[in-house]
């Protein structure tokens, strides 16, 4: 088989794994890539077809494990607004399920209450639970009696 129509493959192997991201048809393009010079070195189809196959299967024995665990990973640094998510404030202005005002991170921001049915006093440590735009979502540390 020529060299070229590897190449073609492994172009053609490519562009789907950009498409599908399951890092399969990527590691069977780089695996083509080994036949095409296996090829041009001028070994014969067996050879090509032999190499293919060890390169696939090394690839997908060997590298996508240890790729898919690393994409699996959570990112260490959260950032922006995420980042206060889990976070410890405390009311400044009693906060309501519409209204209200709590300082976070030295900042006052705006808050509401996770539960609607919570009306959090000022003074109350409170975690916030979500951030929406620029309203923080929290619940009291503490149950309210």
């Amino acid at each position: 088989m020529p060299w070229f129509l590897w190449l073609l493959a492994a172009a053609g192997l490519g562009v789907a794994e950009f498409f599908t991201l399951t890092l399969v048809l990527g590691l069977l393009s780089g695996a083509a890539l080994v036949a095409a010079v296996v090829a041009g070195v001028g070994i014969g189809v067996f050879g090509q077809l032999v190499a293919f196959g060890v390169a696939a299967g090394a690839g997908l024995v060997m590298v996508r494990p240890v790729a898919l665990r690393h994409m699996a990973q959570l990112p260490l640094m959260r950032e922006g607004s995420d980042a206060l998510i889990g976070k410890r404030a405390e009311v400044v202005q009693e906060v309501t399920a519409t209204c209200g005002l709590i300082k976070l991170s030295g900042e006052e921001w705006s808050a509401r209450a996770f539960d609607e049915s919570l009306v959090i006093p000022a003074g109350t440590l409170v975690d916030v639970m979500e951030i929406e735009g620029a309203t923080a979502v929290v619940y009291p540390r503490e149950l309210l009696p």
